[in-house]
């Protein structure tokens, strides 16, 4: 029997080596197929500025690494490439694998929403899910539009929202102790429309 137009692919990681290295972003979740373009300057100058803040402050703690897009294989059918992630010295030594692609949940993941309905649902929803449901401690959304971050935390076994910090609010968490940055701060070129 012949596919039909309402047949689902079900794509998986082994398929994601067949795609060309075009600058496009290939992410699988719950086996469909994603492709987004690569995220625009100010999209990247926020992911910078909370990347750059969890390093200085990794750096003083010895606690951890941050990392930009890095890929996670949770399963064959989950292959995604988060804006950035924290993850302790600790978790990184069990999810790393030998090819340099985590396998695991990092403590921290944090997207920065892409314009666009679909992009929007994929973070709030699909991705916020997969997340969850891997055991990711913290999730942190950004969102340009509106300058605020949403904050979910791992509570009863799954990610609920816990605080929405807006510009003149301290970016915290408890699992990162002492570290704090302005709200304002990582938003600054979006706010100067630099």
């Amino acid at each position: 029997m012949f596919p039909t137009i309402t047949d689902k692919v079900h794509w998986t990681t082994a398929d994601l080596e067949l795609f060309p290295n075009d600058g496009k972003r290939y992410e699988i979740i719950d086996g469909e197929l994603f492709v987004t373009r690569a995220p625009d300057w100010k999209h990247q100058e926020v992911c910078v500025k909370i990347a750059t803040e969890l390093e200085i402050w990794s750096s003083q703690t010895n606690s951890g690494r941050t990392a930009f897009a890095p890929g996670i294989i949770f399963t064959d059918a989950d292959n995604v490439i988060p804006d950035v992630v924290w993850a302790s010295k600790e978790r990184l030594a069990e999810i790393l694998d030998e090819a340099g692609h985590l396998t695991g949940a990092p403590e921290l993941i944090i997207e920065v929403l892409s314009f666009g309905e679909l992009q929007e649902r994929r973070d709030r929803e699909l991705k916020l899910k997969l997340y969850s449901s891997q055991g990711v401690r913290e999730y942190w959304i950004f969102d340009r539009k509106q300058i605020k971050i949403e904050i979910y935390r791992r509570e009863n076994g799954i990610l609920k929202l816990a605080v929405t910090l807006y510009r003149e609010d301290n970016l915290t968490s408890p699992l990162l102790p002492g570290f704090s940055c302005p709200v304002e701060r990582l938003f600054s070129s979006v706010i100067q429309g630099g």
